[in-house]
């Protein structure tokens, strides 16, 4: 007797009632990247499609997003200046906190979650503060608490610190409950790899180091069980959900991540991922729509409960039109 598998594949109609894995609008968090100012909406050429905001600008875009049947934003700042320590981080009137407020003014079902690091602060570009030449642990994570206090305060429904200090998902924890933002939820970036994959991203925050690189506090791609420990450590501290960055190249992490994590896990395909299908895609060497679609399904497939994409309205619209058919 033959095993005949291909009759479960005969028709699109059987296929998509036996489909494993689904991506849907709801599994989606859309990357914003706002800028001090007023009246802007300049775009980033390493992201094609993609814009920096200023906090008037960026409601209208938000008005989109929620056509689309998205339900998260991720935001991401450039402050009117730069300095050593990243002081305009949690300034309240900078641009991330002014972003905040407007969206969850006019749209206040709308998730919002803003990143919470110093390398689009600091001059020097590194993740936290300088103290002899070394990226100084615990006097960042005070800081970063700071950022994640004025966000809160902002509106934001949860602070996502990307910054890979240690300890600093409890100290925010801390800070936001001392101040009455018990509600406010922390994404954390948990797992977050020293990859070449950040590229474009890094032109668009202006946070490219000017010395050295991020290798001593963001992993090393190598490493798969210290994925485990990281993301453990940011459980008992008061992580309400994990990330791991990262996608594509850590599908193995996210299922191992996955097997041990009972906390909502995000994934973030990130800008590099993004550009290098955007560029085959302007070059007909594959199918853009087609690719993105399976890029994020199989995120999905290894075990990510929501993906942060620059492909989440394309993909939206894509599948839109799919529940229209």
């Amino acid at each position: 007797m033959i095993i005949r598998p291909r009759r479960l594949r005969r028709t699109p109609v059987l296929r998509d009632m036996v489909r494993e894995t689904r991506v849907t609008t709801r599994d989606l968090i859309f990357p914003l990247f706002v800028k001090y100012g007023k009246g802007v909406k300049d775009p980033i050429p390493s992201i094609p499609g993609h814009y920096h905001y200023s906090a008037d600008t960026v409601v209208k875009e938000a008005e989109e997003i929620r056509s689309l049947r998205i339900p998260a934003v991720l935001i991401f700042g450039l402050p009117e200046k730069k300095d050593a320590i990243g002081s305009y981080a949690y300034k309240e009137d900078e641009a991330v906190q002014m972003a905040v407020s407007a969206i969850k003014n006019k749209y206040p079902d709308m998730i919002v979650i803003t990143d919470v690091c110093l390398c689009e602060y600091t001059d020097h570009g590194h993740c936290g503060l300088i103290k002899d030449g070394y990226i100084d642990n615990d006097s960042t994570v005070e800081a970063l608490a700071m950022q994640a206090l004025s966000h809160a305060r902002a509106g934001a429904d949860f602070v996502g610190p990307s910054d890979m200090m240690d300890g600093r998902v409890g100290a925010i924890r801390k800070e936001l409950d001392r101040n009455g933002f018990q509600d406010t939820g922390i994404m954390s970036y948990a797992i977050k790899y020293a990859s070449s994959f950040y590229g474009p991203f890094r032109e668009a925050a202006d946070s490219c180091p000017q010395f050295g690189d991020r290798s001593s506090y963001q992993m090393d791609p190598a490493n798969a069980n210290e994925a485990i420990k990281e993301a453990l450590l940011d459980i008992d501290e008061g992580a309400d959900m994990i990330m791991v960055k990262p996608a594509l190249p850590y599908l193995d992490v996210i299922r191992r991540v996955r097997e041990k994590c009972l906390l909502p896990l995000v994934a973030y395909n990130v800008s590099g991922e993004f550009a290098m299908i955007k560029a085959a895609a302007e070059k007909r060497w594959i199918d853009g729509d087609r690719a993105m679609m399976e890029i994020l399904t199989c995120i999905k497939r290894a075990g990510a409960d929501l993906i942060i994409t620059y492909f989440a309205k394309e993909a939206a619209s894509v599948l839109l039109k799919e529940e229209k058919c």
